[in-house]
């Protein structure tokens, strides 16, 4: 028996051991960006302070608050106009508001830059419409701007903030807001006055991914002739090859991500929320007539901004493409197996990660180092808040002392010329990937794990397995679902990552997304479609799984 317990108890050293190599891991990128940063001379500060941060930094300050507001009103009104109101479409709407998730930020700018288009299908009918002739004679303000990247970003985003408000909404005590309703509050009143505050922590949670996922972008940017500071770091490294300055600046993204985390906190650090899931759920309102027009023509028009059009161009270009062509190139389809294929094997490795993390955090007891052990956990979830770009710069030092310190070991036994090992290949992908990756796989995996109870676990430990035995013939058959999710979730991310998959593929490598960076930059829409829209086809699967999943939620959420 003693020797039983020595066998787990080094068992469980293992996996310590295995979780603060991967937390180092995912540290190592931002600890490495601030040793460049600070490695540059005074001059590149001076040069940044007066040329390109302000700028940049004020372009993204802008972003930032504009996606915030414009994703939160429709956010938040989307998820209270399909909670409070019945209406014509509503249980086809309820979905189909998430259908925007499906298409990266850049595919949308990608598409509305020819939509938009002085002499494009809107502008041009707008002139019918109106009886002009010429884009002199009339024309809507350019697309390429500020407003424009505020505009399209918003409803490309708003998902988040919708699908994590709605989920509040559904699950409120509709006996809160009736008593609301009966000491003499309008509808309105109870929204903004009850319902409202319940569900900050949802709200916050949705801007915060959405802001995350602006400052991540760096496509939409440069389509529409922003620049910002995730555009600055690519332009920095890859037009200047200064990477000092690139890590300077990404220092600064990280200065932003650190202040939207910690201000989210401290506005909700003294609040305290609960809820009684034995009431009955908010019952809608039924309405009729125009009320019923208007709810239907405010919930569509989301959907239509943010997929819809978008979708269609696609659709159009690319039959145009085929329809004149006739077959898709060999680069394309190149392309094409890259990205199933890199995405395919970061999935496998991002998923083996997680649950090395889930897991130890579930059942290493190590001591009095629990805490600790849990706060690992908490660390190397954090590539997700790390914009692409910066996990790049930060890797490439990294990647480099491995190549050089491989080429060292080689050369002791055999002279050979000059090898980048990781640099040179789609490893160096794979690892960003998983670092930015990770906190899906580990985040999904805990939630899967917290609902297998402890009890099953302690009884196959008593029965002499040990912890990797308990996982592999207990645990593992009861993840599937949770598995498969986030699976799914992480292949359709890395196909969509372009950040990152910019500044470190490896020479003639291309994605489906790098293709359409490239085919954007040189105007060749039609091309540049067909691989926009094999994204968007793969995106969209998961947003349907998480539809149907978000709907047995709102079913179940009074049951019992």
């Amino acid at each position: 028996m003693l020797s039983s317990m020595r066998a787990q108890q080094s068992v469980g050293k293992s996996w310590f051991f295995l979780t603060l190599g991967i937390t180092c891991l995912v540290l190592a990128p931002v600890t490495v960006l601030v040793w460049h940063a600070f490695q540059g001379s005074t001059e590149h500060w001076q040069l940044l302070l007066n040329h390109v941060l302000p700028v940049a930094f004020s372009n993204t300050v802008l972003l930032l608050i504009g996606v915030g507001v414009l994703v939160t009103a429709l956010g938040v009104g989307s998820a209270w106009l399909m909670t409070a109101y019945a209406f014509p479409t509503r249980h086809l709407l309820s979905w189909a508001l998430l259908l925007p998730l499906a298409v990266p930020t850049y595919i949308v700018a990608f598409a509305y830059l020819d939509i938009l288009h002085p002499i494009g299908p809107v502008q041009t009918w707008i002139r019918e419409l109106l009886g002009y002739t010429s884009p002199r004679q009339f024309r809507l303000p350019d697309i390429r701007s500020l407003p424009g990247a505020i505009f399209l970003l918003g409803f490309v985003l708003y998902p988040y903030v919708y699908l994590s408000t709605r989920a509040m909404f559904a699950t409120q005590a509709a006996s809160l807001l009736e008593a609301a309703r009966v000491l003499g509050e309008s509808q309105r009143s109870v929204f903004y006055r009850v319902a409202l505050p319940m569900a900050r922590p949802a709200v916050a949670v949705g801007v915060s991914l959405a802001l995350l996922e602006t400052l991540n972008d760096i496509g939409a940017s440069e389509f529409l002739g922003i620049q910002t500071l995730t555009v600055s770091i690519y332009t920095t490294w890859v037009t200047r090859s200064d990477l000092a300055g690139a890590a300077q600046i990404a220092l600064s993204m990280l200065a932003i991500v650190a202040t939207l985390i910690m201000v989210e906190r401290y506005g909700r650090r003294h609040q305290r929320y609960s809820q009684n899931q034995r009431s009955h759920p908010v019952q809608p309102i039924a309405l009729r007539g125009l009320p019923a027009l208007i709810a239907m023509l405010l919930g569509w028009t989301p959907v239509i901004i943010g997929f819809v059009a978008p979708a269609l161009y696609l659709l159009s270009e690319s039959y145009k493409h085929f329809h004149l062509v006739g077959e898709v190139s060999d680069q394309l389809l190149s392309s094409a197996w890259n990205t199933i294929h890199i995405a395919f094997i970061a999935t496998a490795v991002t998923i083996i990660v997680g649950l090395i993390v889930a897991w130890t955090a579930r059942t290493v007891r190590y001591g009095q180092k629990q805490g600790f052990i849990i706060a690992l956990s908490k660390f190397a979830s954090i590539g997700y808040a790390v914009p692409g770009t910066v996990l790049a710069i930060g890797l490439l030092s990294p990647l480099v002392f491995f190549d050089q310190s491989l080429q060292t070991v080689i050369n002791w036994f055999k002279d050979t010329p000059p090898q980048l090992f990781l640099m040179g290949s789609s490893a160096a992908l794979v690892l960003a990937y998983v670092i930015r990756f990770l906190a899906i796989a580990a985040g999904g995996i805990e939630a899967g794990l917290a609902r297998i109870p402890p009890s099953i676990e302690q009884a196959s430990r008593l029965l002499g397995e040990s912890p990797a035995g308990t996982l592999k013939r207990v645990h593992l058959p009861l993840l599937r679902p949770a598995l498969g999710a986030a699976a799914l979730l992480i292949f359709v991310d890395a196909m969509k990552e372009l950040p990152a998959t910019l500044m470190l593929r490896p020479m003639n490598f291309e994605t489906l997304a790098t293709w359409l960076y490239a085919e954007a930059a040189r105007g060749t829409y039609e091309e540049g479609a067909v691989a926009a829209l094999a994204i968007v086809v793969a995106g969209l699967l998961p947003v349907v799984l998480l539809a149907r999943s978000q709907l047995k939620t709102t079913r179940a959420s009074f049951k019992g």
